[in-house]
């Protein structure tokens, strides 16, 4: 009886004790949105650091794929929440072994910098990605807004994926981060849309 006694004031020991936060999470800094002609761009800053098995790992030539995802809607008491905009964004951090230097990718566009610190830094700062097209319909309610970032474990190579399943040393994402945007109906008319300029009468 002694042991199960035991046992059990240890078992509630573990379920009310916090869990400390992993060394590899990601924390979303800041998040904000700001009308532009185009619509709404996203800026954010994410904080963390890369586990030394993924530094190992990128450093010998595996690209790590990084994804920031982005949702935009608003809550409905009747229904389902209605899902307004959705965007992803996949960032690409390669070593490149002939320049001794690492790459940052993004579409076409393409970074070198000297030490994976310097790669890092810009990859924790996202500056102006147009998430909302401007032709998306607002209604005058307020809307929320989430976003995180996380490493895609899928486009690492295969037995990487299986090392994933079990490693944490191979994991790193951060929870996603919730926001309110305040009724964003108007937007900035494009600058073909604006009233053309009148000079003075002759």
């Amino acid at each position: 009886m002694r042991r199960i006694a035991l046992l059990a004031a240890a078992l509630v020991a573990l379920t009310t004790e916090p869990v400390p936060a992993r060394a590899s999470d990601i924390e979303v800094r800041e998040a904000a949105l700001r009308a532009v002609e185009d619509g709404l761009v996203l800026d954010a800053d994410f904080a963390f650091e890369l586990t030394p098995r993924l530094s190992e790992v990128v450093s010998n030539g595996v690209p790590l794929y990084f994804v920031v995802e982005f949702e935009l809607g608003r809550p409905r008491w009747y229904w389902f929440d209605e899902r307004t905009a959705s965007a992803r964004l996949q960032l690409r951090l390669s070593y490149h072994a002939l320049s001794r230097q690492y790459r940052l990718s993004t579409g076409l566009l393409q970074q070198s910098f000297a030490s994976l610190d310097d790669a890092l830094n810009v990859l924790k700062r996202v500056r102006g990605w147009l998430v909302v097209d401007r032709t998306v319909a607002f209604a005058d309610v307020d809307y929320d807004a989430a976003v995180r970032l996380r490493l895609d474990t899928n486009q690492l190579p295969k037995p990487f994926q299986l090392s994933a399943l079990t490693s944490r040393e191979l994991q790193i994402e951060s929870p996603w981060k919730r926001f309110a945007l305040r009724s964003p109906r108007q937007l900035p008319a494009p600058v073909e849309a604006r009233e053309p300029h009148k000079g003075p009468a002759r």
